[in-house]
């Protein structure tokens, strides 16, 4: 078998899981306990949480840990977005997505930026929406749907310069472990999840800046200094340390490897079959393609009989009742375009060989199919 959707979830690293079993079998005490080995539980925590707040900032943030990405996105918006209006994208994910229209029902006014044609957001127009009453700013780092990254860094900067008062967020789950980067000071709010990145569904962070004072968007016993109520998940949280880390120290190789195959792909798959969505200069980690004249999502179902398992878009919208991406429609192509895309994402595990079998399996089936068709 091929596995080329680890944007929906990545292979786990089955080395951080048994570092981290121990946790769960063994050590398995309630961090917030007053006992001894309840005491050594939360100093794992937070060592975990410098280590992965390392990798991407410096001392002046904070992390809090979530079930997952979309709990994130969701404090983000949520706790961050209380007031006048939000400014985002209409390349976000769901998270960020169907969260800004739920707060559009609680009278918060939501602006949508337009996007360039590789999923990439419009500056100048996300720029032009941000006034005196915008209290949060959300843009995508690495498009979940293309591939195509947005330089935070400089955006945030930009968005403080129009509005010093309104926090910036953005989600990067699909940038966090694949391409560097270093948070700036004019990020205030950055999500991350464990398992696109070889760690354990269930466990993700929200990196905020520390001296931000965060309303708490799940309420309980208290735990993370208020800020996120909960029985810390240790074993995952670990997990999700050892796996960061691991990615960490391999980065270049990684990105490396996994470019060449992104390069294989672009080079075999038959240019009379097949366009590509994603750029050239975004993530090699997504490789988004359309197939002319047929449906992706029968491709995704013949690849899967013939060993290649890939995806056609967001896993998280799968389940949603339109036929068509509405980022890949919001890139300004037509619904015959989005009823072809395919998405390949891939992770250092895989191989060049892998590369080559899957481009021989889709050229064949869509070759096939045009040919039923003609």
């Amino acid at each position: 078998m091929i596995y080329f959707d680890n944007a929906a979830t990545a292979i786990p690293d089955e080395k951080s899981i048994r570092q981290a079993e121990k946790y769960l079998l063994h050590d398995f005490y309630n961090p917030s306990a007053l006992y001894s080995e309840g005491h050594k539980i939360n100093l794992e925590v937070k060592q975990a949480a410098a280590n992965i707040l390392s990798t991407v900032a410096d001392n002046g943030f904070s992390v809090i840990f979530t079930s997952g990405g979309t709990e994130a996105d969701n404090q983000a918006v949520f706790c961050g977005g209380k007031r006048g209006n939000i400014v985002t994208t209409l390349g976000e994910h769901s998270a960020i997505y169907s969260a800004v229209n739920e707060a559009k029902q609680c009278g918060i006014e939501v602006r949508l930026a337009k996007l360039n044609s590789d999923g990439s957001v419009d500056v100048e127009h996300l720029l032009s929406l941000i006034d005196d009453k915008t209290s949060l700013v959300s843009v995508i780092h690495v498009n979940n749907e293309t591939g195509a990254i947005n330089d935070i860094c400089e955006i945030a900067k930009c968005v403080k310069l129009k509005n010093k008062y309104a926090l910036f967020h953005s989600d990067g789950v699909q940038a966090y472990g694949k391409i560097s980067f270093r948070l700036n000071q004019y990020i205030d709010l950055y999500s991350v999840g464990a398992h696109k990145i070889g760690g354990v569904k269930g466990c993700g962070a929200l990196i905020k800046r520390k001296n931000l004072v965060l309303k708490p968007y799940i309420y309980g016993g208290g735990q993370q200094q208020g800020v996120r109520s909960g029985t810390e998940n240790v074993f995952g949280i670990k997990c999700f340390e050892y796996a960061a880390l691991s990615r960490y120290a391999e980065m270049e190789e990684s990105f490396k490897r996994v470019s060449k195959i992104n390069d294989i792909l672009r080079s075999r798959l038959d240019s009379d079959l097949f366009g590509f969505i994603s750029p050239t200069d975004g993530s090699p980690y997504i490789l988004t393609l359309n197939a002319y004249g047929v449906r992706g999502e029968t491709i995704m179902h013949e690849a899967d009989d013939n060993g290649l398992i890939i995806g056609t878009g967001s896993a998280c919208s799968s389940n949603a009742s339109k036929r068509y991406s509405r980022v890949i429609l919001a890139c300004g192509y037509s619904e015959d375009v989005a009823d072809g895309i395919l998405r390949l994402s891939f992770s250092p595990e895989n191989t060049d060989e892998e590369a080559c079998r899957a481009a021989e399996v889709l050229n064949k089936i869509v070759k096939h199919r045009k040919e039923v068709m003609e």
